[in-house]
């Protein structure tokens, strides 16, 4: 597959990549390198990923336990800690191997430490590869706060391994499934065309599926790498989604991000028909589809008084307004649009029916 190119970086895929990356490391004459990974990705990706590693280099692993409640500052400053004792220098890399919250927490780490120290970022998970490692952002949570603190900051390079997939429960695969919908819907109708029947879905093409799905968000981050423009129609279904994420995290109702996010871009569809962005079929299309993917998640008064609360919190907010982006039609997307109160509360209704 043919390398795509980002901003400042290259994606690099399969087989290929690692020839790339190792000759980079040859190239780079880096000091020493750390591989930051976490405990399912040091068992069951690390095996995967060393015997394709050819250097000289002196490695280090650094592991941290795995889950989203770890993607914190807390976390950050233990990591801090051993790259310091480890003699990490302005001359290190450190190569993130793990899902989103490994390449999050990696960059933001790598971005900071000592000003900046170069990284690179090979994902094991469908979410990561899709969505988290692409574009160059990088942070960590606030409390229940998603992605408070962080900086925009790309990696050397980004290695797409498509064989990690083999590792992953099908939870995990439903995740990132959910962010290559968002693309479709904000960008390509043709490519969210592909999903509306799984059932005659050749996943043997996955790697193409995939390949198509980095192409779309590498050419809107693109044309606007800070997010001060058409960025923000990557937002679809995160305004809502996220505060759901946070809002269930630590309880026994926790999702993974892309099980949140499916509900928040059935509930923002929803929002966008009755803007009258979306037509009625448009609409009940999305929903079914999606839900016909993703279980359907009960929400009670309360749970819905606090996810409006949240928002207050969304980093995308401005002047104390909380912004949606909205599809303007499937395969168009609108930016900078604000919800009163009552439609995201009908929003809610129309998704229990």
């Amino acid at each position: 597959m043919q390398s795509i190119s980002a901003n400042n970086y290259f994606i690099h895929f399969n087989e290929k990549g690692y020839s790339i990356l190792n000759d980079f490391l040859v190239e780079k004459n880096y000091s020493s390198l750390f591989i930051l990974v976490d405990s399912h990705t040091n068992e069951f990706c690390l095996p995967l990923f060393l015997p394709y590693l050819a250097t000289e280099i002196s490695i280090e692993i650094i592991e941290i336990e795995a889950g989203e409640n770890l993607k914190n500052i807390e976390t950050c400053a233990q990591i801090w800690t051993a790259l310091t004792e480890l003699g990490a220098d302005r001359k290190s890399l450190i190569i993130n191997v793990g899902g989103g919250v490994i390449t999050d927490i990696g960059g933001f780490i790598a971005s900071t430490y000592k000003r900046g120290i170069d990284f690179v970022n090979v994902p094991t998970t469908l979410l990561g590869m899709v969505d988290a490692s692409v574009g160059g952002k990088n942070g960590v949570d606030l409390g229940h706060l998603k992605n408070q603190i962080g900086t925009i900051t790309v990696p050397q390079l980004l290695l797409i391994d498509t064989r990690f997939l083999e590792t992953l429960p099908q939870n995990e695969m439903r995740s990132g499934l959910a962010e290559m919908l968002k693309h479709g819907l904000i960008r390509d109708k043709l490519y969210w065309e592909q999903f509306l029947d799984l059932s005659t879905l050749n996943f043997n093409d996955l790697d193409v599926l995939i390949y198509r799905s980095i192409e779309i968000k590498n050419e809107i981050v693109k044309q606007d790498p800070t997010e001060n423009g058409i960025r923000k129609a990557l937002n679809f279904g995160h305004t809502l989604g996220h505060a759901i994420e946070s809002h269930f995290l630590d309880t026994e109702k926790q999702l993974l991000h892309g099980e949140a996010i499916a509900v928040g871009m059935v509930l923002e569809s929803y929002i966008s028909r009755e803007k009258g962005l979306l037509t009625e079929a448009e609409y009940q299309q999305i929903k079914e589809t999606i839900i016909g993917i993703f279980e359907t998640v009960e929400f009670g008064e309360n749970d819905i008084e606090n996810i409006q609360n949240l928002l207050i919190h969304d980093k995308k907010n401005e002047y104390g307004k909380v912004q949606f982006a909205l599809l303007d039609g499937i395969g168009k997307c609108i930016i900078n649009q604000s919800v009163d109160k009552e439609l995201i509360i009908k929003s809610f209704e129309d998704y229990k029916i």
